[in-house]
């Protein structure tokens, strides 16, 4: 996921760097956040590929020495116990509904949603593959 890390964080950065020209040129205000939002997504991605990366090491499919025996297996462990898709659901429809009832409550939501967001991505960093599974 090295590769696709670098590739997303390449449009991201192509992105960023035409909101800030766009926002300096422009007085635009909708393309300068259609530019924003794009650049977040893609530093969203590019984020995540590399958090991949660096847990799990290199694929399969990044390797030239491998067989395609090598890609079988499970592909992840997702637990039933796991609180952080409730609080990220929760967190993204208090924001929602700040966007209607004003920016406090947005802001609360907002900060509920990076919590379970971060809960999500974060929740067995550090720990082994045999203790993800319960067998440690």
């Amino acid at each position: 996921m090295k590769v696709e890390a670098l590739l997303f964080g390449g449009v991201a950065a192509f992105f960023g760097g035409t909101a800030v020209l766009y926002g300096l040129w422009s007085g635009d205000p909708a393309g300068r956040a259609a530019l924003v939002v794009a650049f977040a997504m893609a530093a969203l991605v590019s984020f995540f590929c590399a958090m991949q990366y660096r847990r799990k090491g290199r694929r399969p499919q990044d390797r030239k020495d491998a067989e395609v025996a090598d890609g079988a297996g499970p592909l992840e462990f997702f637990p039933d116990e796991s609180p952080w898709p409730i609080v990220t659901a929760v967190g993204f429809a208090v924001a929602a509904t700040g966007v209607v009832y004003g920016l406090w409550l947005f802001l609360i939501g907002f900060g509920v949603l990076a919590r379970g967001v971060l809960g999500l991505v974060f929740q067995y960093a550090g720990r082994g593959a045999d203790q993800e599974q319960g067998e440690g």
